[in-house]
């Protein structure tokens, strides 16, 4: 066989070969939405590409974007790692003291910004060591800043070659990108992705049996493309020529159903807050969404009320999707099997509510203190993934010796398998209450306790018991102008759990902290509880 390594570059000369007139739609601000072609999109990313090896890029250099899901951004994924250099996406979400870290840790020489985001980055400037150039993505002229060596994004453009030639010598295993964890606990730590797992991953999401993403198809990724990759969805739609629309900046619920309807977007994803707050929406003052073949959510858990909603009321696919920045990220769907098309709703949305099956090419094991958990939907143990497209280390971080071990990515979040082979997390090992010796899910209670239609969001955490080690505290969020007792919640629970799983309490809040991709922060719900309840 020819041994032809796996690189973006044919990703990009594909779209720009067999693409030219398919469309990407990018909305920019609340008044401007650009329309341009992906032939179009290729002069510009060679224009991009161009300029930047002027103002010094070169292989292996670390060059930031700061950036929302517009097409500049959708530049940046092409122009960088194209030319050999490396494109760290630098999560606009982060507190001062993350950005400034992650920005010195990664050794960014170069920083691509959002025009709305420039004053995040003037605050912080002083501190970055590494950045020498400071690049504005904006439509209107170069604003007034404080920022050094700053550049204007299109004049840059305008005085580049649209004919610039990527490098032919890119190596499938040289870096291609990065990302850095969401910083749950402790500092941030990053994650380099190759050409090659990039490459993988995205073939594997056109699948029919994953995402199905395919040249019909017009995907809409929520997920942003500052945080690992927007799930690998703009690779794989540019492979595919895949009409691509592009959200922008401070989207709403509102935003995004007016452009599903408004662009007859078909594939969507993002995390279960999102859907959430859409569904709410939509319930009061419907768009005609029809046009979604698939709703894709990862992230945390989803509610069945949320999943029932969408497949029975609009008829439109869920599925629940696992993975971390760890591995890319995608690594399991819950999709439907052939067995299972005859199964009664309720089984069915059984399934969504499961991390699903693994792709293929990734092996997935769970195992406890007694080796290989048992396909029993039950027996409680520590998933791990090995895989073409899993990282084997953290850069440049210590840390790497806890998760990666004997070849495998220790995820760090406990699970069972279900007879069907289908991956179900139940909790982080952080998360995980052991009462009495005995592990209690606190994935499995907040599902039931959101599965109630006057519960918004549920987030259960440990609180500590003198006798039994640790309890359950069930912290609910209501929809607003809803009334509701604890009594009608733990009515709720009683015919699913067992009496030692039930909360010891529940509390109402105003809201649940959550992390910058919108996963619940418990750590940080521990100490808010801890201010109003003495348990703690």
């Amino acid at each position: 066989m020819m041994q032809t390594p796996l690189v973006l570059t044919d990703f990009f000369n594909r779209a720009e070969t067999y693409f030219s007139k398919k469309m990407i739609i990018s909305r920019t601000s609340p008044t401007h939405t650009h329309r341009l072609t992906y032939g179009d999109w290729a002069k510009r990313t060679r224009r991009l590409a161009h300029a930047l090896t002027k103002l010094g890029m070169k292989k292996g250099m670390k060059v930031g974007s700061f950036a929302w899901n517009q097409h500049r951004h959708l530049e940046t994924y092409f122009a960088v790692p194209c030319t050999g250099a490396v494109l760290h996406m630098v999560n606009i979400r982060l507190s001062e003291d993350d950005l400034v870290y992650i920005i010195n840790h990664a050794e960014d020489e170069m920083l691509l910004i959002d025009v709305d985001l420039v004053p995040i980055i003037e605050a912080i400037a002083p501190q970055l060591k590494t950045v020498k150039h400071f690049i504005i993505m904006t439509d209107e002229a170069l604003p007034q800043t404080s920022l050094p060596n700053a550049y204007s994004y299109e004049q840059l453009l305008a005085e580049a070659d649209e004919t610039f030639n990527f490098p032919d010598d890119l190596g499938e295993n040289d870096p291609a990108s990065m990302c850095y964890t969401s910083a749950t606990t402790g500092r941030p730590k990053g994650v380099v992705y190759t050409h090659r797992g990039l490459v993988l991953h995205s073939m594997m999401l056109s699948m029919v049996d994953s995402m199905g993403i395919c040249e019909a198809d017009k995907t809409m990724p929520i997920v942003p493309m500052f945080h690992v990759n927007a799930w690998g969805i703009p690779f794989a739609s540019v492979n595919v020529g895949a009409t691509q629309v592009l959200v922008g900046p401070n989207f709403t619920p509102e935003i995004i159903l007016d452009m599903i309807e408004a662009e007859g977007v078909t594939l969507t994803a993002g995390v279960p807050t999102i859907w959430l707050s859409a569904l709410q929406i939509q319930e009061k003052q419907a768009r005609d969404i029809s046009s979604l073949r698939v709703i894709c959510c990862g992230g945390s858990a989803s509610p069945q009320h949320l999943i029932r909603a969408f497949e029975e009321v609009y008829h439109i696919p869920y599925i629940s999707v696992y993975g971390m920045t760890e591995t890319t990220p995608i690594v399991a769907l819950s999709n439907y099997q052939s067995w299972m098309e005859d199964w009664e709703m309720d089984d069915k949305v059984a399934v969504r509510t499961t991390q699903g099956m693994t792709m293929p090419c990734i092996t997935s094991s769970i195992i406890n203190e007694n080796g290989e958990v048992p396909w029993d939907g039950t027996t409680m143990g520590e998933l791990r993934l090995r895989g073409p497209w899993i990282s084997h280390e953290y850069y440049k971080d210590e840390r790497t010796v806890d998760a990666y071990r004997d070849g495998w990515l220790y995820t760090g979040d406990i699970a069972v398998r279900t007879p069907d082979g289908l991956i179900k997390i139940t909790d982080r090992t952080k998360d995980l209450i052991k009462s009495g010796g005995e592990w209690i899910s606190s994935v499995d209670l907040e599902n039931a306790l959101m599965s109630h239609s006057e519960v918004y969001e549920a987030a259960v955490i440990a609180v500590p018991h003198a006798k039994w080690q640790e309890r359950p505290l069930a912290c609910v969020v209501l929809k607003e102008g809803a009334n509701v007792a604890k009594e009608e919640l733990y009515a709720v629970l009683e015919p699913h759990f067992a009496k030692w799983w039930m909360p010891d309490d529940i509390v109402f809040l105003d809201e649940i902290p959550k992390t910058s991709v919108g996963k619940f922060l418990k750590a940080k719900l521990r100490e808010n509880v801890a201010e109003i309840y003495p348990m703690l």
